[in-house]
């Protein structure tokens, strides 16, 4: 029986912890060493142990790669890494794709749309095509993303990156889009499901009935309270408004997944700011006692 296996490259959001500008509480512990530093997002899978792929390639990729020995080279240049899958467009999940240049072939997959965003950029023609192909891959069309380990993208609630909002919009309407800029993974061996969620505004019935029966569910964990950068003073925007679900309140994800049939429901992507990235944080005890892992750099996990 195969197992998807899942290591978590990467746990925290956009930034990492700590941020580099930035004092906040978790930040100014991370520096000192009383809580974990954690990288940018990313996630590296595989069905059996040999053959991976990399889902979102953070600015942080080369050390997350370097502190993960399954992932190393084995020999003077042949690589496990077997492709790498990018569930939106935003800076801190293709950035890495930069890192990745060194003529080291492999298969790039995302919607059209999110390879459009990649072609626009002329940074990016630093991945040479006649050795990394660019793969578009339609939404619910499954693909054998590495022996034995099928990936279906499909849409969850989100928005456009940043850097393509142009003026501002209201929050609704910004959150409300489902298409093919914001996806979620569903992988599969045929013999177990998993899904990875990085990103998602919010948990309607569709997407409950999809993921419930999972064994693993890696998902959104940006922040605990939809005010919470607010709060902090250190932004104008709620979490809503960013394209992500809050873990707390009646709205957030806990409350959402409360009742669904899914064996190990983990937060991924959490914000600086997020209370939960502290041991011993009231917060983090109500996310554990509602069956919720937080995510960590180097977490190994199987389904």
């Amino acid at each position: 029986m195969q197992q998807i296996r899942a290591h978590i490259l990467g746990a925290a959001a956009g930034g990492g912890l700590p941020q580099w500008n930035c004092g906040c509480d978790n930040c100014r512990m991370a520096r000192a060493g009383d809580i974990p530093a954690q990288t940018q997002s990313s996630l590296a899978v595989s069905a059996n142990g040999t053959d991976w792929a990399i889902l979102n390639a953070s600015p942080d990729i080369r050390a997350q790669l370097a502190a993960t020995p399954s992932l190393h080279p084995t020999g003077l240049r042949e690589m496990p890494l077997r492709a790498v899958l990018l569930t939106n467009g935003d800076i801190d999940h293709v950035a890495g794709l930069l890192t990745l240049r060194e003529m080291q072939p492999f298969t790039l997959y995302a919607t059209p749309g999110i390879h459009e965003v990649i072609a626009a950029n002329p940074a990016f023609d630093a991945l040479n095509p006649k050795v990394v192909s660019r793969a578009p891959l339609a939404l619910e069309q499954p693909v054998e993303l590495v022996p034995g380990l099928f990936a279906t993208l499909f849409s969850v609630p989100g928005k456009v990156p940043l850097y393509m909002e142009g003026g501002e919009m209201d929050g609704a309407l910004q959150t409300d889009l489902m298409g093919e800029q914001t996806v979620g993974v569903e992988l599969s061996t045929g013999e177990s499901r998993a899904y990875y969620i990085p990103g998602c505004a919010r948990l309607d019935e569709a997407l409950r009935a999809r993921i419930s029966g999972a064994a693993l569910v890696l998902f959104d964990g940006t922040l605990w309270r939809d005010d919470e950068m607010i709060a902090a003073g250190l932004g104008q925007k709620t979490g809503r408004r960013m394209g992500h679900i809050s873990m707390s309140g009646p709205a957030g994800s806990i409350a959402a997944f409360d009742g669904l049939n899914v064996g190990t429901k983990v937060f991924v992507h959490m914000n600086n700011t997020n209370p939960v990235l502290r041991p011993g944080a009231p917060e983090r005890a109500e996310a554990e006692a509602a069956g919720w892992i937080i995510g960590q750099d180097g977490l190994e996990l199987t389904a």
